[in-house]
């Protein structure tokens, strides 16, 4: 029986903490470090990037966090995994073996390649092998693409640390896969061991995004800096204990800020979760079987994972430019603020016919009789999207600025007139597992082509799960639902994803009754026409919601004030609903 790999993040996205790598060699035994750099809207950036320079297209900010730890990671025997090599990973790691040679240091790096079909998209989409939409097959065409690159698995990893690799860098593998491939290098699994597979893609899912997990952006962050004000002042990253059986126990450097707590660990969990049935390149994982428990101060177990064989399909994500946005922002300040509007909307209309699309979105940020001007006032702000540019340059800008003498009382703008940008749309889209075999670049320089396998294994079959009934008629007071519920929501594509839990057996029952689709519209009316979706997760106590269309066409194309949908939850848990007195805690039910 090997025993548990300790597997650290040391990035959640392009830009996170530059000092993160060095903290978790720092701070404690780790086996491997992983990083998280790519997003939709990541691919679409280094896209262009590379569009301007072909040397270009991997992240940066990896290599100078080397730069200041490979000597470290290699004294200690760190195996580093990354995925920052983007739509470059060759580049990347030739410019790491220059770092390695400039610091005197002798370093083997590995790539893992395949996901970039770009190359391919006119000979994939001709043959009716790529194909775009929400779900596997997909139908209709990929037009236009950018960037296009498929969610690879764990294999090439497993292939590049086999051959003695001390850095693998890749390309557009699944954030969770950076996790699975080094333990299952480790415990020597197969691709028919599927619940262990299901269990580090777990690990590898609540370590993806760094300090989310360790207390970053947690619903009850108050009670933590209610018990230490100085919890969270700087959160410390997570890592966690990847068991032969794929179980683990997620935990944090000793000394760190922040907090791992079955709570902590929930939302993370829940966050971007596209459904019970988690499907990725390795197995598919259910996350209705899952289990938490606190194992002591900042140590929460995992454990119940089931996994199912991987689809047939890889998904495929596709970033095209969509057009030029614009936007100004009017503050209108004082006394009539819905009629400054409504007049402002009207002088606007002549100079926005015929844009493609408009938003017009009036926040009442105003507060009455306010000392300080700015809290005087509402905020309307405009934005236009077209794909001719200059609808949406001077065609836009010009009309509002000569309005400056003719409008409402106390005109004006919160900056100088913008210049149009560039936008760009992610969808997703679909191509045979087997039309993507991996390739490995080896340290040695030898190259190997991985064919992907086929589905494989039996896995455990989905069962019914029973919604709790509740039966309480005793009183209810009304109160926020985030008094009694925590909550984390983000983005997929155009969709929003949100988790709703309760912190208690009882309050899960009653949730589970309460927040429906149709109350949660109710709730949230922007979603009113959406076809909202909702799954339970009992082992989670928690409620799971897919929100399609609310994001239009994602994070790069959005013009919603909150385009990633970061802030659902907490809008939803800011709602106020009747509880039941017997749920609240004493200082609210009293």
């Amino acid at each position: 029986m090997s025993t548990p790999l300790r597997v650290a993040n040391v990035s959640g996205f392009y830009g996170d903490r530059h000092s993160a790598m060095r903290e978790m060699l720092d701070g404690g035994a780790v086996d491997v470090l992983t990083g998280d750099y790519l997003a939709e809207l990541t691919m679409l950036i280094l896209g262009r990037q590379k569009a301007d320079d072909a040397s270009a297209g991997y992240a940066r900010t990896f290599l100078s966090q080397l730069e200041e730890c490979l000597g470290t990671a290699l004294e200690r025997g760190v195996r580093i995994v990354s995925n920052a090599g983007g739509l470059n990973p060759q580049g990347l790691a030739a410019a790491v073996t220059e770092l390695g040679q400039r610091l005197g240091l002798a370093v083997r790096v590995a790539t893992v390649s395949g996901d970039d079909l770009l190359p391919r998209v006119g000979d994939l989409t001709a043959r009716g092998l790529l194909r775009g939409g929400d779900r596997a097959p997909g139908d209709r065409d990929v037009v236009d693409a950018l960037t296009a690159n498929a969610y690879l698995g764990c294999r090439g990893i497993v292939r590049a640390l086999e051959a003695g690799a001390d850095v693998v860098v890749t390309g557009r593998v699944t954030d969770a896969s950076l996790v699975v491939g080094p333990a299952a290098w480790h415990h020597g699994w197969s691709t028919d061991d599927l619940d262990s597979l299901a269990g580090a893609t777990v690990a590898g899912h609540v370590l993806e995004c760094g300090a989310q997990a360790t207390g970053g952006n947690f619903s009850f962050f108050a009670e933590l800096l209610d018990a230490d004000p100085g919890a969270l002042d700087r959160i410390g990253f997570p890592l966690a204990e990847i068991a032969a059986d794929g179980s683990s126990v997620v935990t944090k450097h000793a000394g760190t800020g922040g907090a791992v707590t079955v709570e902590t660990v929930t939302e993370q969990l829940l966050y971007e979760l596209t459904g019970s049935a988690y499907g990725g390149p390795d197995v598919v994982t259910r996350f209705d079987t899952l289990r938490l428990r606190q194992a002591g101060p900042d140590r929460v177990e995992i454990s119940g994972a089931r996994g199912l064989p991987a689809g047939e399909h890889l998904k495929v994500a596709v970033n095209r430019l969509g057009g030029f946005r614009n936007s100004m922002t009017l503050p209108l300040t004082g006394l009539d603020v819905e009629r400054k509007a409504e007049l402002l909307r009207r002088q606007l209309a002549p100079a926005l016919e015929g844009v493609e699309e408009v938003r017009i979105a009036l926040a009442r940020t105003d507060s009455p009789d306010a000392a300080v001007q700015e809290e005087a006032a509402a905020l309307l702000h405009v934005t236009v999207k077209d794909r001719d540019r200059r609808k949406v340059g001077k065609g836009f800008t010009v009309p509002v600025i000569e309005l400056g003498l003719a409008s409402i009382p106390g005109f004006h703008a919160t900056a100088a007139p913008p210049s149009p940008s560039p936008y760009g749309v992610y969808s997703a889209a679909w191509v045979p597992t087997a039309e993507v075999p991996q390739v490995v670049g080896l340290p040695d320089g030898t190259t190997e082509v991985l064919p992907s396998a086929p589905p494989s294994g039996s896995g455990a079959a989905p069962e019914p799960v029973e919604t709790p009934a509740w039966t309480d008629d005793g009183p209810v007071r009304s109160v926020p639902l985030g008094r009694v519920a925590g909550a984390r929501s983000g983005d997929k594509g155009g969709a929003a994803t949100l988790g709703v839990y309760a912190r208690t057996d009882e309050g899960y029952a009653w949730l589970a009754g309460f927040l429906t689709p149709d109350r949660l519209r109710e709730l949230l009316p922007e979603a009113a026409g959406l076809p909202v979706t909702r799954e339970v997760l009992p082992g989670l106590r928690a409620l799971l919601f897919q929100l399609p269309g609310l994001l239009g066409d994602g994070v790069a194309a959005g013009t919603r004030f909150d385009p990633q949908a970061k802030a659902v939850g907490e809008w939803l848990r800011s709602r106020v609903v009747d509880v039941p007195v017997r749920l609240l805690p004493p200082e609210v039910g009293a």
